[in-house]
């Protein structure tokens, strides 16, 4: 667990290693082991000064999240973070000093663990991180870092870091003064610490001197004020309100850094229960860390199922999906097949990745033989043959039946048996498409979100006749390119597209409702959507949505009349609005100017004279969502709760603080959710029904979460 040793003849090195784990993390058993070897260097009279590194490739990567999740008691939780204080505080007022030797990434409570320490050195390596990322989940730093990081770096160069979460390289982290030095190696990193001991070996914390100041200046010299002032609209701008933690933050800063630092400590001590017993922190823990993590490492993947690595993959379509799939496919070691209609086409696709990785150099993430190496991994192409050998095929052209059966025979044609066939599609069934492969138990969905490179989700869509051969090789697949997938059985749609449009659509209701459409875009980012419905619109194309609903129609053989049927009809076939990728639709997109709404809009939906209150518009956008996202559970589209929450924060942005669509629907009480819609579909029309599956919840008090119906935390 703690690794400890003499070194130098009068140095302790204590370091973590916690073999039961994949990486060392602060819990109640390393904290109490740590804790004991760190009594029994002070206590020893021959020990010197003591540092504190890591066996493991990492240093600490933070605070094990279950001791939070499973703790029962607001004074459970409080008398928790009372105790690592009191360690922390030990290190830093026992008399001998510690440096901190940072062999790897460190983050939340393990870089408070550094900060508690006298000095703190990194290797210079770019997977390196540090940082505080607890706001990320509903969180603050409870381990002394909301009070010791402004003391040594200032406020106003602390509040970013800590409302943000960032995470950064070590050569950062030493410009920004979150580590002192920066060495070469881990030998190199041991003998700098032993020499800091040898010729400074301060034991006193700079908070702890008399005539301390705040570098910068403290709460209320004229740059605090400036720095809490602005900071105050700044942070209201970005949340809306809907996250307590950054909040809580900023008051445990202003009002910590007024007292005495033992003081302070109990302040932050306050916030941090607040918030560690929050719905929102539990919310954003359960989705974003536990289930994601769970879907991170193939909770789905089917048990015993061998299939062979994917070393060569043909990528057809080098557009903008194309292209990103090629990038994260190369970029992860495969060797990728780039074909399109001419060679031209498809190098035009590579120069997405020569971009990218170019932007890499350019800011000394990766070196120039790095870049070219894996640019060398992807052959362009025309010639269908070109993918043989290939034990996967991601398929990205454009959303054509007929384009799609033609290059799905023309692969086929040549690829082994093991090969797996994957359709990238966002909207088209996958049953039907494979009616054009010989092999449909190998023929499966793939979606990719856009950009490829940046979006973590891929939603695996299973058809009638996927097997779970082809469903255990793209999920190997997806974690190979360290994305997230979640699995979902095959309809109109999916589960993330299905489901994003209803934002969309229910945005466009309020508009022939005669709605302001600036309420309707401030209702929008004021429930935490990223933007308002009608940018969302624009942004993906309102030509797009347009076609789309068009195909459906042609598909099922029936006509829509819906508000965003007619107001689709209207902008792309009598007004030529489309959307961004024109420079209108909703909004106006002046060149060189700042996009606002069309004022047009005004003509063609008028305005009803008395407006409603912006919280009823937040609650049908987020509640329509919701409920048509319980639909798909109930109709079998998705498998589990949990894969709902995921996919609908990672693929369409619905608000992280809920948790996702279903522990929204938690948050709210299924009972009082089903009554909310029911009110709602009694104004507003029979969409608002709630689903069988939520009504049966309701009258038995069931939950989606209490009922078990998730990963367990534990």
């Amino acid at each position: 667990m703690i690794n400890s040793q003499i070194i130098n003849g009068d140095i302790a090195l204590l370091s973590f290693n916690m073999t039961d784990e994949a990486m060392n993390i602060l819990n109640d058993t390393s904290i109490s082991a740590f804790h004991e070897a760190f009594e029994k260097a002070v206590a020893d009279e021959n020990v010197k000064g003591i540092v504190v590194s890591s066996d493991k490739p990492e240093f600490i990567a933070g605070a094990d999240l279950k001791m939070i999740a499973n703790v029962k008691s607001a004074k459970e939780i409080s008398e928790k973070a009372k105790a690592l204080h009191q360690l922390y505080r030990r290190m830093e007022t026992c008399g001998k000093p510690i440096v901190a030797a940072i062999n790897g990434t460190v983050l939340g409570g393990g870089y408070e663990l550094c900060l508690a320490c006298h000095h703190r050195i990194a290797i210079n390596n770019p997977k390196l991180q540090v940082g505080l990322p607890e706001v990320l989940l509903g969180l603050l730093p409870g381990g002394g870092g909301t009070q010791r990081l402004p003391r040594m770096i200032g406020i106003a160069n602390a509040l970013p870091l800590l409302l943000e979460g960032r995470k950064l390289s070590a050569y950062k982290a030493l410009a920004a003064g979150m580590v002192n030095e920066l060495v070469k190696d881990k030998e190199a990193l041991i003998n700098k610490a032993v020499e800091w001991i040898n010729t400074v070996g301060k034991s006193v914390q700079p908070w702890d001197e008399k005539g301390f100041k705040i570098p910068g200046g403290g709460v209320h010299t004229p740059m605090g004020v400036q720095t809490f002032m602005a900071g105050s609209a700044l942070l209201q701008s970005k949340t809306q309100g809907n996250y307590p933690a950054p909040t809580a933050i900023m008051n445990a800063v202003q009002e910590g850094l007024q007292l005495q630092f033992d003081r302070a400590l109990e302040v932050e001590i306050r916030y941090f229960t607040q918030c560690a017993t929050s719905v929102v922190a539990k919310n954003m823990m359960r989705s974003l860390f536990f289930a994601m993590n769970a879907n991170k490492g193939g909770k789905d993947r089917p048990k015993g199922v061998e299939v062979p690595r994917v070393e060569k993959v043909g990528i057809l379509g080098a557009g903008m999906m194309g292209a990103g799939i090629a990038y994260v496919s190369a970029l992860a070691g495969m060797d990728v097949v780039l074909k399109d209609r001419s060679v031209e086409d498809a190098e035009k696709g590579k120069d997405y990745s020569r971009k990218l990785l170019g932007a890499l150099v350019s800011r000394g993430k990766m070196t120039q033989d790095a870049a070219d190496a894996i640019l060398a991994k992807i052959q362009t192409t025309d010639d269908p043959n070109a993918v043989a050998g290939s034990q996967m095929i991601i398929e990205a052209v454009f959303e054509d039946r007929a384009l799609k059966a033609t290059v799905t025979k023309e692969s086929e044609a040549v690829l082994e048996d093991s090969a797996v066939f994957a359709t990238n599609t966002s909207t088209l069934p996958i049953t039907g498409l494979a009616e054009a492969s010989v092999r449909p138990d190998k023929f499966i969905g793939l979606h990719f979100f856009s950009p490829v490179d940046k979006m973590q989700l891929v939603e695996i869509i299973m058809g009638e006749q996927s097997s779970d051969y082809a469903l255990a090789m793209c999920i190997d697949y997806v974690k190979r390119i360290k994305k997230v997938p979640i699995v979902v059985n095959d309809s109109r749609g999916f589960y993330t597209s299905r489901i994003f449009t209803t934002y969309v659509t229910e945005g466009m209701n309020m508009l022939e409702e005669g709605i302001n459409p600036n309420l309707i875009e401030h209702a929008g980012k004021g429930c935490g959507m990223p933007v308002g419905p009608l940018a969302v619109a624009d942004e993906v194309s309102i030509e797009l949505m347009y076609k789309v609903r068009k195909q459906t129609e042609k598909d099922l053989g029936e006509t829509r009349d819906t508000a965003d049927a007619r107001i689709s009809n209207l902008l792309v076939e009598k007004l030529d609005r489309i959307g961004k990728k024109a420079g209108k639709g909703f909004y106006e997109y002046p060149e060189g100017g700042k996009k606002y709404l069309w004022p047009g809009l005004a003509e063609h939906f008028p305005l009803k004279e008395e407006q409603p209150d912006i919280e009823l518009l937040k609650k049908r956008l987020l509640h329509y969502q919701a409920l048509n996202a319980a639909k798909c559970l109930e109709e079998g589209v998705l498998r589990s709760a949990q894969d709902g929450d995921v996919g609908s924060i990672l693929g369409w942005g619905f608000p992280p603080y809920t948790g996702g669509a279903f522990s929204y629907i938690d948050m709210i009480g299924v009972e009082q959710f089903v009554k909310d819609c029911e009110e709602l579909a009694a104004t507003y029309g029979e969409r608002f029904n709630p689903p069988t599956i939520l009504k049966e919840m309701a009258a038995k008090g069931e939950s989606f979460f209490a009922a078990k119906k998730e990963v367990e935390t534990a």
